[in-house]
């Protein structure tokens, strides 16, 4: 039984670091958009720059999500370790 919540501890903070990675893209996916943004209210595009700030406030929500579930297994992993002791 010892062997299978280890792995299982394991499992969860491998998950949690995919999680904490996928927020990091996500982040760099918003600035990316943020400055589409810009570029387009430059050239006077208000139709794109509503486009691309919408897929910027929606890749800042998907970053947040990421970082709750990341927080949530970190949790969980924090009891599991208790437990495992």
């Amino acid at each position: 039984m010892g062997d299978k919540l280890m792995e299982q501890i394991f499992n969860l903070k491998f998950t949690a670091k995919q999680l904490n990675r996928s927020a990091i893209k996500c982040e760099k996916d918003e600035k990316g958009e943020r400055l589409k943004v810009k570029k387009a209210i430059e050239k006077g595009n208000l139709d794109g720059a509503k486009i691309y700030a919408q897929n910027a406030i929606r890749k800042k929500h998907e970053q947040l999500n990421y970082l709750k579930l990341a927080s949530r297994l970190d949790a969980v992993v924090s009891r599991l370790d208790t437990q495992a002791a």
